[in-house]
């Protein structure tokens, strides 16, 4: 999946957002926490298993209901404690989700401007 821009789905941005579906990166830097975050944020069901098979399955149930909007603040510590591999992963798993599901998904990772380019490489890589 990975090229020199971001897919479709995914917006790299320093402006301001309207604090829709909101996950702190900074409370997001390892699997288990994003996984915490995104059932709380999202509101996943109860038998969310944590892992990124689980992640996958929920979104595209919620996909198959309504639109999927999702923002990250602070994105460029998301999964920041955690081999490059599991933001890869998370990506992978949410491009699968907007080849796949009936809705739009829309997911923007927000940071400061400063951090933008550094964040653009993260997602970029791999």
């Amino acid at each position: 999946m990975r090229t020199t821009e971001p897919p479709p789905w995914l917006e790299l941005t320093a402006e301001q957002g309207d604090g829709t579906g909101v996950v702190p990166g900074a409370a997001a830097r390892t699997r288990a926490e994003l996984f915490t975050r995104l059932a709380e944020t999202l509101d996943l069901p109860g038998y969310f298993g944590h892992n990124w098979d689980a992640l996958a399955d929920c979104l595209l149930d919620l996909v198959e209901a309504g639109p999927l909007a999702l923002t990250v603040e602070d994105a460029d510590q998301l999964l920041g404690d955690e081999p490059p591999a599991q933001l890869v992963a998370l990506l992978d798993v949410f491009d699968d989700v907007w080849s796949h599901g009936r809705h739009q998904v829309r997911v923007v990772l927000r940071t400061a401007p400063e951090r933008l380019p550094e964040l653009r490489r993260r997602v970029t890589a791999g």
